[in-house]
């Protein structure tokens, strides 16, 4: 019952804020940025593998380096470490640390201010819980395979009969003094840098894991970021309080052109949780949130015109529109290990392939995406922008499912329709409607598909057990690097791994090899990439959907925002317009 309550709650809550009503003591410090977001399971960053859970940690912990905010194509810039100098082969990076990175306060600190410097050990030990087999971080992509003696750490790690020794050195991963970490690369990696930027890179302290244990430590907070974890009542709401002792200068950035003078840095973050789409739109359009992101397909139309621009009427509410091409792809996978959808029965993955109907599917979603040619979305280097070669065609989906051995769609073992199961994470209205114009598409060629709604933990759970026959996601880039998405098809990264369809090649994971090591935008590495691209469009491990087009709303208040592709702790660039400011 409580939980069928809440979005009425939080609508009300939503209309009381908007009417100007006074907030009850023990408000958050105003300006407050006031949004939504899905449900944070962990403030660990080595179990950030969720937007929202990234966007939590990125508010409260520092990254060696950080996304630069504003410029465009995407960049790195410094963060907790100052700019990395690498040798000559691109082997060695040597991060060194500021002066000023302090952890706290956080009563694991026994000092009288309950706060600690930060020195490079920290950042070492940091690396090594993403490779420590028992905490089994989803973030051991970041490392596996890239830096030296991680292997045998990682090795070591798996004794079930003591804890991990983090005393255990990694050969690539050294302080070499308080201040200076060297990491050694096995080889040359294109893509190692944008890493150091991923929330999953963190910077936390030992005193705080100790203290509490890996299962607990990431329902409590002990960094060094620009915000501190104020409250946190699970499933509801977070809230984010500026961080007391941080110089805010390390925050501070340019106005961006056509701020409002005057406009300053917010003072707290709340974030409320809520899932249910309507909800969170009906609450940006009463005022209580300051920021609407993720807009459903069913508002789509009262907010974008047909030629791209914001409906007048929000307009005159002093409502903004920015909009650009998301840095995601959404998928549908076959589990590459499922004993009829994988191995070698490419003609069957490619029959589904074909019966997809890409024009059915942006009619659905109300051109809030395009369609999609491969894995690469719009934007990212080297992306094969020709047409897909088993793109929708049903005579060729029926042709190639008679190929497969199930002509009309029949099994021959049951002499029945061919029944799939097709795995969902969410169970809303559209989750529900997606997946039923799917099963649409697939009846179409005589084959039954039963579907299977669940929260997305339970669902990412299946993933990882690799018990799903097909599943329905989207990988959103953790930096701009197009090995960022061909990653999902690399052997060594199967489930529970960001290769979630667990598809095995020996040639994609020679040429991923290549495109790693080769330098960036070179003839070789262009080719390896095309490959790979041309590769998978072949085999078909998944159906390309579609990319998402990201449209954001800005309430009046909110000021010096920018859209980025790579969202995680933005919110420190952000401010607030103030009654005088003009």
């Amino acid at each position: 019952m409580i939980d069928s309550l809440r979005p009425l709650v939080a609508a009300g809550l939503a209309v009381a804020l908007a009417s100007g009503c006074a907030r009850p003591p023990g408000s958050p410090p105003e300006p407050c940025l006031r949004r939504a977001d899905t449900t944070v399971p962990s403030l660990d960053p080595a179990q950030a593998s969720s937007l929202a859970a990234g966007r939590a940690v990125a508010l409260c912990y520092e990254t060696p380096l950080q996304f630069d905010y504003a410029a465009r194509p995407y960049r790195l810039a410094p963060y907790a470490c100052m700019e990395p100098e690498i040798s000559p082969d691109g082997i060695e990076i040597t991060l060194r640390l500021r002066d000023d990175v302090w952890f706290g306060p956080a009563d694991c600190f026994a000092t009288p201010d309950k706060r600690r410097k930060a020195t490079a050990h920290d950042i070492v030990y940091s690396l090594k819980r993403l490779a420590d087999a028992k905490l089994a971080s989803p973030g051991f992509w970041l490392l596996d395979g890239k830096v030296e003696g991680v292997a045998a750490f990682r090795e070591a790690s798996r004794d079930t009969r003591a804890p991990t020794d983090y005393s255990r050195e990694i050969s690539g991963i050294r302080a070499l003094d308080d201040k200076t970490v060297l990491i050694r690369l096995v080889k040359p990696s294109s893509e190692f840098l944008w890493t150091l930027a991923l929330p999953y890179a963190a910077i936390v302290p030992h005193e705080a894991v100790e203290r509490l244990g890996n299962e607990k430590f990431g329902a409590a907070e002990a960094g060094s970021g620009p915000f501190r974890l104020a409250d946190w009542r699970s499933g509801h709401s977070m809230l984010f309080v500026r961080r007391e002792g941080r110089n805010p200068e390390r925050d501070a950035t340019p106005a961006l052109p056509g701020s409002a003078a005057g406009a300053v840095p917010y003072a707290s973050v709340e974030i409320l949780s809520m899932g249910d789409p309507s909800t969170r739109w009906l609450s940006f359009l009463s005022g209580a949130f300051d920021i609407a992101e993720n807009i459903s397909r069913d508002d789509w139309d009262s907010v974008v015109m047909p030629d791209g621009s914001l409906s007048p009427a929000l307009a005159r509410q002093g409502v903004r529109l920015a909009a650009a091409p998301a840095m995601e792809t959404t998928y549908l996978a076959f589990n590459m290990e499922d004993p009829v959808l994988g191995g070698t029965n490419a003609a069957l993955r490619r029959a589904l392939s074909c019966a997809f109907d890409s024009d059915a599917w942006l009619s659905l979603n109300r051109g809030r995406m395009e369609k999609a040619t491969g894995p690469l979305p719009p934007g990212i280097a080297g992306r094969l922008d020709s047409p897909p070669q088993f793109g929708h065609d049903i005579e060729r989906a029926r042709a190639l499912l008679a190929e497969a051995g199930y002509p009309g769609g029949i099994d021959p073992k049951t002499g029945r329709r061919l029944a799939l199961r097709l795995d969902l994470g969410g169970t809303d209205g559209a989750t529900r409607e997606s997946a039923e114009l799917i099963a649409s598409f697939f009846a179409d060629i005589g084959i039954s598909l039963s579907l299977s709604y669940s929260a997305f933990p339970q669902f990412l759970r299946t993933l990882n057990r690799r018990e799903e026959q097909m599943f329905l996601i989207t990988w959103v880039a953790d930096d701009p690097d197009p090995a960022n998405f061909l990653q999902l098809f690399l052997s060594r990264n199967a489930s529970p791994g960001p290769n979630r369809c667990n598809y095995s090649s020996p040639g994609f994971d020679a040429l991923f090899d290549i495109a790693e090591t080769a330098p960036a935008f070179s003839p070789e590495r262009e080719e390896a990439l095309a490959q790979m691209q041309r590769e998978v469009r072949s085999e078909c491990p998944w159906i390309f959907v579609g990319h998402r087009r990201n449209a954001v709303l800005t309430g009046p208040r909110l000021d010096n925002y920018l859209l980025h592709a790579f969202p995680h702790g933005m919110e420190k660039h952000w401010r607030a317009k103030v009654p005088d400011a003009r």
